[in-house]
């Protein structure tokens, strides 16, 4: 047994030689390990770090037939990788979409964005505060709401799904859309600039198994369109009133107005990158569970 081992690391490392290292070589490596620190990273956050545990496993059993000389098993592996390759693309093919569309919504084609970012606003103050009465309106009476915000990412698809709107953004027209019995209170509001451009959206719902059980389906709604896009959501509980805040697959529950309100702010300004909602979101979290802890 140790002359197997001893025989396949003295093969492995044979193989191995130091190379003459050039400045674009060490270059090189630093893009790889920044490439795969991104890669785990968006993996350890999917289901795929699951598979990619299981395939770990696979991978020790293999070398553990090697050591002990399973020919049989050697050759079942030798035979199905091509297979399993195969299988691996339809396993992680949700998770492959996602981290395209995540890629894309970088703007890494356009370096130009952060050198001379515009200053132009998404929508105006007007919207903003239009936005924080009716949650809050919404909130008193304790009848659910879910407004999605449209950023850089386009939603025109989840429009196609409800009624068009095209209506001036206001607190009396939003509160109306959600009032209990009325025929476009049931899915999600989309806002694009200062207009409500559509009614009744159906959204896709996250599978995130980090969410809390005590969420229904209008929050992993809400935490779901923000997980395919950068839109920011504001969902409002039918059972308890509280006002949440959804951005980037993060949700933060029972926001206050000012906090809202502060959010708001951060994703209608495009000089801001919406990522610092996100890390605000997390921030704020951390604070109230390790308050909560005490």
């Amino acid at each position: 047994m140790m002359d197997k081992i001893a025989d396949f690391l003295q093969k492995f490392f044979s193989r191995m030689a130091i190379p003459s290292v050039r400045p674009a070589d060490i270059i090189e490596i630093l893009l790889l390990a920044i490439l795969v620190y991104y890669i785990v990273k968006w993996i350890k956050r999917t289901r795929a770090w699951i598979i990619v545990k299981g395939l770990a496993v696979l991978l020790l059993a293999w070398i553990a037939a090697y050591l002990l000389e399973f020919n049989v098993i050697l050759w079942i592996f030798a035979n199905t990788i091509t297979v399993g390759i195969t299988a691996i693309i339809i396993l992680f093919q949700p998770e492959f979409r996602n981290a395209l569309e995540q890629l894309g919504q970088r703007n890494v084609l356009n370096p130009l964005n952060y050198l001379a970012p515009s200053e132009k606003a998404r929508f105006s103050d007007r919207t903003l505060e239009e936005l924080v009465t009716a949650a809050f309106e919404l909130s008193k009476t304790k009848t659910g709401a879910l407004i999605v915000l449209e950023c850089e990412t386009p939603l025109a698809d989840y429009e196609k799904t409800g009624i068009a709107i095209d209506g001036v953004t206001s607190s009396q027209l939003l509160i109306n859309i959600f009032e209990h019995n009325t025929p476009l209170h049931d899915g999600a509001v989309i806002i694009r600039g200062d207009r409500i451009t559509a009614a009744t959206c159906y959204l896709p719902v996250s599978d995130n198994m980090r969410i809390s059980k005590e969420l229904g389906t209008r929050h992993r709604a809400g935490v779901g369109i923000s997980e395919v896009s950068d839109s920011c959501t504001i969902i409002v509980s039918e059972e308890t009133g509280k006002v949440s805040i959804a951005q980037k697959g993060e949700i933060l529950r029972n926001v206050s107005a000012d906090m809202l309100r502060n959010s708001l702010r951060i994703v209608q300004n495009k000089t801001v990158e919406v990522t610092t909602l996100t890390r605000m979101l997390r921030r704020v979290g951390k604070s109230r569970k390790n308050g909560e802890k005490r």
